[in-house]
Formats: C-alpha cells, sequence, structure tokens
C-alpha cells in the first residue's frame, strides 16, 4: 500500500497535499491524522503544523493494472492496459502495435506476466482475484490454432492408429487440446512428461 505523511498549517491543507503526491482523489485515500496543528503560546511561538498520513486504498484490479504497466514500461513496451472487471477471471488486455515481447514463443511471456499479476495484485487483499493477460486478441488466436492442431492430428491417429505426442504445451493450452479432444468418441488423451516438457498424447480410446 503507498502512504505518505504530510504536514501543512492545517489539516486539509495537508490533505489536499497527500492527494497531490498521490495523484489520487479523497475517496481512494484512508487519512490518519498524526498530529493536530497548535498556534503555540498567544499564538507566537512554537506554532506546530497538522501532520498526516494519507495512505492509498487500492484493489487488487488497481494493482494488477499498476503493475503491469510498470513491467511494460521497463521493457520499453509502448502499450495501454486495459482491465475487463465484468468478467471471472479478469481479464486485461493489453494493446499496442508491436507485442511480440510481451506475448513470447507460443505465449510463454504472456504466462510468465500473468503468473506475476496474479501474484503481485493478490498480496495485500483479502480473498482471490484471478487474472488472465491478453495481448491483441493472441488468447483467442492461439485457441483457435490449438484447435486446428487437435483435428489434425486426431484424423492421423484415426487413420494409422498410432499414438502421437504434441510438442511440450502450458497447462492452459494441453486443457484446450484435452477438451477439442473429448469429441472424438474414439479418441483419448493425456499428458506425459514433466514441466516445461510436458505434452499431450492422443491415442486410440481402449474398449471397455
Amino acid at each position: 500500500m503507498k502512504k505518505v505523511i504530510v504536514t501543512a498549517k492545517t489539516v486539509e491543507a495537508a490533505i489536499e497535499e497527500a492527494l497531490r503526491q498521490l495523484n489520487t482523489s479523497r475517496d481512494k485515500i484512508r487519512v490518519t491524522v498524526l498530529e493536530e496543528p497548535s498556534r503555540g503560546f498567544f499564538g507566537l511561538f512554537g506554532v506546530r503544523p497538522a501532520k498526516v498520513e494519507a495512505e492509498l486504498i487500492t484493489t487488487p484490479v488497481d494493482d494488477a493494472v499498476q503493475f503491469l504497466e510498470n513491467v511494460l514500461a521497463t521493457m520499453g513496451v509502448t502499450a495501454t492496459v486495459e482491465a475487463r472487471t465484468d468478467s471471472r477471471p479478469v481479464v486485461i488486455d493489453i494493446r499496442g502495435d508491436e507485442l511480440g515481447m510481451v506475448i513470447g514463443r507460443h505465449g510463454q511471456t504472456l504466462d510468465a506476466l500473468q503468473y506475476l499479476v496474479n501474484i503481485v495484485a493478490n498480496r495485500h487483499h483479502p480473498g482471490y482475484t484471478r487474472f488472465q493477460l491478453d495481448a491483441q486478441g493472441y488468447r483467442k488466436r492461439r485457441e483457435e490454432s490449438l484447435q486446428h492442431l487437435a483435428d489434425r492430428i486426431a484424423k492421423q491417429v484415426l487413420k494409422s492408429g498410432k499414438s502421437v505426442a504434441l510438442e511440450p504445451m502450458t497447462p492452459m493450452e494441453r486443457k484446450v487440446i484435452h477438451t477439442h479432444i473429448q469429441k472424438y468418441d474414439k479418441l483419448t488423451t493425456y499428458s506425459e512428461g514433466e514441466e516445461p516438457r510436458r505434452r499431450v498424447v492422443v491415442a486410440l480410446a481402449t474398449k471397455a
């Protein structure tokens, strides 16, 4: 939680300065008055200013977006970050012209960022808010690509009768393959190997 301690002639003046430093509005801070102002002896000597502590009140979504914006800036990536809070998990869209560095090979960098966002966004809040990162619609394109791959492999296995092991994939990608192959009554899938080399195997279903 970001907080500042500010002194000023009055409590209200201190709060206004805290709002300026935190670049936020009054409804998004928690204020603790540490010292009331005092005019001192005869109003001339020992004048003591007001001192307040202002703590920025954030949500997991606020923290997720802020963290991601900081990471992208550090990477030198120019992009906008937008959270869709009407979905579960909360989807954070990254939009920009050149996001290859953010996505990485088969979405590995995007998955790593997603993992970090989920940790950072939830560390100071009760409960748990799950986030999914996307970049220019990559998730949907990748899902469609994997479904097409699953169809090709399904036809190959049905024709040859031999099992086929796919390339290593992330847990999310393996789930897409497992789910899509379920529409083939004569096929089954299972995973083998250890992370990060774990892969899906498509095979003929054994008869009961």
